[in-house]
């Protein structure tokens, strides 16, 4: 198992070296100057000057790139001054001579054009929101769509099954964005006053009176939802499917005939050896929900991913930008890789190589 982790890490570190090409390159030859944003339309030319060699836009595009990637990865070359300490941190592992060395340390993804702050404390100080919407749309999916998938497959063919069926379907057709406005919509604003629900809101607010920060989990309530009812009708879809199959092999078959009684058999029985793909599916879900929330965190104002990275888009913040596409492939690479071990882990047959 060891041997595999280490060869899918290679493989996701090849995925994020792709990435960071990709969009060091795409920003690039989008418009905006950066060095006007940051030092104004009125400023001089000495001025401009100044901050393009201090953000070393004033190299050629290779020695560009090559910075940069010097620069989110956690392991560089870097002057051993006060002020690369300062900026990297880290470790020195390997002295090369004169004042550079090869330091481990975090990744740094550069300085917002517009707050000047770090871009990786930006993205921290806001993974929190996403992650708790992530998790919520996940944990709301997977109790609701397992619900639902089994009792689909226990009546199959009948009008509650095909109902389930034709509601699902409509799930997974239906953009998590369109689905976001109009539960927005609907629950938040036109209907706030029976449902209770805000069209906006934050997991934690703060008091104006006491200062004092404490959890509004019903602000969580509609993004969750929107976010995720698409893998709710996947895994209604794959949950019934699932139990079908289990339940039409004979060792179901011989547990009832032994005189197990039905729900017995379903939760003991066909449940318990159905819900191996579920659980995997479940848990790729995870990282496609936290890159989907970014659209939902934009409609219902949540503090997170989505919601400071299309700002950045809006403002032409391309650090901020450039390190959230990074920070989410480094997130889909990790989780995938999670899950390949858990579904080995469930299910005995599958042999990771």
């Amino acid at each position: 198992m060891l041997l595999f982790i280490l060869r899918r890490l290679a493989h996701g570190l090849l995925i994020l070296v792709g990435v960071a090409l990709t969009v060091f390159v795409l920003f690039q030859v989008l418009p905006g100057d950066p060095v006007a944003l940051l030092a104004g339309q009125r400023s001089d030319v000495a001025t401009r000057a100044a901050i393009a060699a201090d953000l070393g836009l004033d190299q050629p595009m290779p020695v560009q790139l090559a910075a940069y990637l010097n620069d989110v990865s956690p392991v560089g070359v870097h002057a051993r001054d006060s002020a690369s300490a300062a900026r990297y941190g880290g470790v020195t592992l390997l002295p090369l001579g004169g004042e550079r060395a090869v330091v481990l340390k975090k990744p740094y993804l550069r300085r917002s054009f517009q707050s000047n702050k770090d871009v990786l404390d930006i993205l921290l100080d806001h993974f929190s929101g996403t992650l708790w919407l992530a998790l919520a749309a996940m944990l709301l999916a997977a109790v609701l769509g397992i619900g639902f998938g089994i009792v689909a497959a226990l009546r199959a063919h009948t009008w509650l099954d095909r109902t389930l069926l034709t509601v699902s379907v409509l799930g997974i057709s239906v953009p998590s964005f369109v689905a976001g406005i109009l539960i927005a919509m609907t629950f938040g604003f036109y209907w706030s006053r029976y449902t209770g629900l805000n069209l906006t809101g934050q997991l934690f607010e703060t008091d104006p009176f006491t200062a004092e920060s404490h959890v509004v989990l019903r602000n969580l309530v509609l993004p969750a939802f929107a976010l995720g009812i698409r893998p709710l009708a996947v895994i209604v879809q794959l949950t019934r499917s699932s139990m079908l199959e289990v339940m039409s092999q004979d060792f179901v078959r011989t547990a009832r005939a032994k005189g197990l009684s039905k729900r017995r058999t379903v939760l003991r029985h066909a449940l318990q050896n159905a819900l191996n793909p579920v659980v995997t599916a479940v848990s790729g879900w995870l990282a496609s929900l936290m890159a989907g929330a970014f659209f939902i965190e934009y409609i219902f104002n949540w503090k997170g991913l989505g919601t400071v990275t299309l700002r950045a888009v809006e403002n032409l913040d391309f650090p901020v930008v450039m390190g959230a596409t990074i920070f989410v492939a480094f997130l889909f690479v990790v989780i995938n890789i999670a899950v390949d071990v858990l579904y080995a882990v469930l299910d005995p047959r599958v042999k990771l190589s």
